[in-house]
């Protein structure tokens, strides 16, 4: 069983047992969650495209860690101002199991 669904304004591909880091959601390590913006349900032998969701479509998960990414660089900086700034930028993620496909 494969489903799309949609979470922190991205959308992604998962199956049962699949772990995916997404935008931080709020709960502790081992909660449940459920992913009800489903796009896309299928199969071998049957697939069912939402319009924009499937109805009754629900993604359930559990949460396995809360991290931050590596960190990225980046620079601020204004030709012939002597202004240059470098900052760095470390992105919260919810890495979740998914754990069932309804």
């Amino acid at each position: 069983m494969l489903a799309i669904i949609k979470t922190g304004g991205k959308q992604y591909k998962v199956a049962v047992g699949d772990k995916i880091k997404i935008e931080k959601l709020e709960g502790e390590d081992g909660a449940k969650l459920t992913f009800e913006e489903v796009l896309f349900i299928g199969d071998e032998t049957d697939v069912k495209i939402g319009t924009p969701l499937v109805a009754g479509a629900i993604v359930e998960g559990t949460i396995v860690e809360q991290g931050r990414h590596k960190k990225v660089w980046g620079i601020k900086h204004k030709p012939k101002k002597r202004y240059k700034v470098k900052f760095g930028h470390k992105q919260l993620f919810t890495e979740v199991e998914i754990t069932k496909i309804a």
